[in-house]
């Protein structure tokens, strides 16, 4: 009897056992499918804030995962426009070739009149010649004479050989009255000035008045160069007038450029056999003067601030002169006197710049150097008594 009733306890305690396991095991189960369910609601709000800039409400977990229905709301969001794949810009062969064609001014023809202070779009066209592709690397950068606020540098489009390409860059008019010119190049992936035409040059040349704009955006009816550079003063002209400019700024000289100019133009002489020029104080003084206020005032022509001429400054000066003309050049960065030099010499738009470096016409010279806000500009006078 005593086994008997041991036995049944012992079933009854199996029997026990048996309910508590299971009792157990029940809520483990249903918990499965929780950290499943915060994963992919975690994903999903990642995928959305990285795609626009305003975020996505997070997804509240529950014991269900979210309906098929609503997982592709979150993944349609589109993506920033900078993902946008832009034109690709193939390998260039280290053989190929940089050159263009000038075609056309397609707004700001060649003397065009705008108001003083006027803001306006420059636009060139021109052709690739070469057998290089153009791409971003290439750039639109100042080379000479005014800057006229241009952002430089500007990086061209995508353009393969035998394409035109619109260069278009937002210019400033000068609040000064006359005429006024920038010169830009173009560079290549190396930082070389490419080859256009028989030139390098980009050039604008506009008329400041306190008249109206004549169509200033009016496309180019000629592609001609101008017949004459505001860069090379004419020998005639009256003797009366204003004198030097009354300037402030703080323009720093460098009697080493000034050196270094008047021995290039000399050497320059003796290389076609001709002799050295004769530096004439009076004239330094006159040419000084000069580029004293194109540096304060940033004029890259022959009319000063006060509306002196090269004769006018001549004049002045005591030198009575009976013929006189003047070079002119500034930029950024500034050039050395032999850089300035050949860039007269080289200049194809108006050759009148090297035919005063070799002249027999004038016996004297004067030569200014000044430096301010980081150009350099330079000024030489030729004369004769």
């Amino acid at each position: 009897m005593e086994f008997f009733m041991r036995q049944k306890s012992f079933l009854a305690f199996i029997v026990l056992v048996s309910l508590l396991a299971a009792c157990q095991g029940a809520p483990a189960a249903s918990t499965q499918p929780v950290p499943v369910e915060t994963q992919v609601a975690a994903t999903l709000t990642g995928i959305a804030v990285a795609n626009t800039a305003t975020p996505e409400a997070t997804l509240t977990p529950t014991n269900t995962l979210p309906p098929p229905t609503e997982t592709p709301a979150a993944t349609a969001t589109p993506a920033p426009p900078s993902a946008t794949p832009e034109t690709p810009v193939p390998t260039n062969d280290p053989n190929c070739t940089n050159l263009a064609t000038f075609v056309e001014d397609v707004t700001i023809p060649d003397n065009s009149s705008v108001s003083p202070g006027q803001t306006f779009i420059k636009t060139w066209r021109i052709r690739n010649m070469g057998t290089c592709v153009w791409g971003p690397s290439y750039t639109l950068a100042h080379y000479s004479e005014e800057l006229m606020g241009a952002p430089v540098p500007v990086a061209l489009g995508v353009t393969f050989p035998n394409q035109t390409l619109d260069i278009s860059v937002p210019l400033t008019a000068s609040t000064t009255a006359g005429q006024h010119r920038g010169n830009f190049v173009i560079l290549n992936s190396a930082g070389l000035i490419m080859q256009i035409d028989q030139d390098s040059r980009l050039w604008v040349i506009i008329n400041v008045s306190a008249a109206a704009a004549t169509n200033p955006t009016a496309p180019a009816q000629s592609t001609t160069a101008p017949a004459q550079n505001p860069t090379t003063a004419p020998g005639g002209g009256s003797s009366s007038g204003p004198g030097y400019a009354n300037v402030t700024c703080g323009f720093t000289l460098d009697a080493a450029k000034i050196t270094e100019t008047i021995a290039a133009i000399n050497n320059y002489r003796a290389q076609n056999g001709l002799s050295p020029y004769t530096v004439n104080a009076r004239l330094s003084e006159a040419a000084q003067a000069h580029a004293n206020d194109m540096a304060c005032n940033q004029l890259f022509y022959h009319n000063g601030s006060n509306g002196s001429t090269p004769r006018t400054r001549v004049a002045a000066s005591g030198y009575v002169a009976s013929a006189v003309t003047e070079n002119v050049y500034g930029s950024y960065p500034p050039l050395n006197g032999q850089g300035a030099v050949t860039w007269w010499i080289n200049d194809k738009v108006d050759t009148t710049h090297n035919t005063n470096l070799i002249s027999t016409n004038y016996t004297e010279i004067g030569v200014g150097y000044s430096f301010f806000n980081n150009y350099g500009y330079y000024v030489v006078v030729f004369a004769r008594p």
